[in-house]
């Protein structure tokens, strides 16, 4: 079983920066791959990045990339989100969500591939 926390939200203004944390409990974290999803007020639930289990792939929604980068650290069992260049339409809540498939090669990027979810963070970005 593993269990997420995100942490790192918060109110920033346009054309800022935030780093979103994901850590993980569990020993077998550091063989899933890992994934960033938002939801806005009203909209389903979206994909942003995903990264494998040993950060040999990643991949970002087109609204991400350029922007965003994910990363890990499996020795700590966390994984990023650096968020730059913030939009006030990338406010949401912002979730992270592990794929207990282990050693998965390719990288889930539809969030019923995962198995595990955190509670979620605000992100707020104010124009």
């Amino acid at each position: 079983q593993v269990q997420l926390v995100e942490s790192g939200g918060g109110l920033v203004q346009a054309g800022g920066s935030l780093r979103l944390s994901c850590q993980a409990s569990g020993r077998t974290f550091s063989t899933y791959a890992v994934g960033w999803f938002r939801q806005a007020p009203g909209k389903e639930r979206e994909f942003v990045a995903a990264i494998s289990w040993n950060s040999d792939s990643t991949y970002y929604a087109d609204s991400a990339k350029g922007r965003f980068t994910i990363s890990r650290d499996n020795a700590k069992n966390t994984v990023y989100l650096q968020m730059n260049s913030l939009k006030p339409e990338d406010t949401a809540v912002y979730y992270c969500a592990a794929d207990d498939w282990r050693y998965r090669s390719k990288v889930p990027v539809i969030s019923g591939q995962y198995d595990y979810w955190g509670q979620g963070t605000q992100v707020t970005v104010s124009s």
